[in-house]
């Protein structure tokens, strides 16, 4: 059992011997890890977001009355008017409430309103 400390010793030491014996890279060498970290970054969580929101936009811009929306603090209901970046939504028989547009999480079915 005397051995592992001396085997852990050799272990931990082992690295520095090793990062001295090594060249120094310079230029974009030592920064190549950060680089592939950011696109890996890029490919996996930013551009599937970018998709997202962009068709979250176009579905917001294409919406019109008689739609059946889902909106983010779920409430289901139809749209009765569209104004520049408001939306009033019919829920009830008397019920109408205006929400934002971003506030629209989906359209459920489109029903014309005659």
């Amino acid at each position: 059992m005397k051995l592992f400390p001396l085997i852990l010793a050799l272990v931990a030491t082992t690295p520095l011997f090793a990062q001295e014996a090594a060249p120094q890279g310079g230029g974009i060498m030592a920064f190549l890890p950060f680089i592939l970290m950011f696109v890996v970054m890029y490919l996996f969580f930013i551009m599937p977001k970018q998709k997202e929101m962009k068709k979250m936009d176009a579905m917001r811009k294409a919406l019109k009355k008689g739609d059946k929306v889902l909106t983010t603090a779920g409430i289901i209901g139809l749209v009765s008017n569209i104004e520049e970046n408001v939306v009033t939504i019919k829920t009830g028989d008397a019920t109408k409430i205006d929400f934002e547009k971003a506030a629209i999480l989906r359209v459920l079915d489109s029903k014309t309103e005659n």
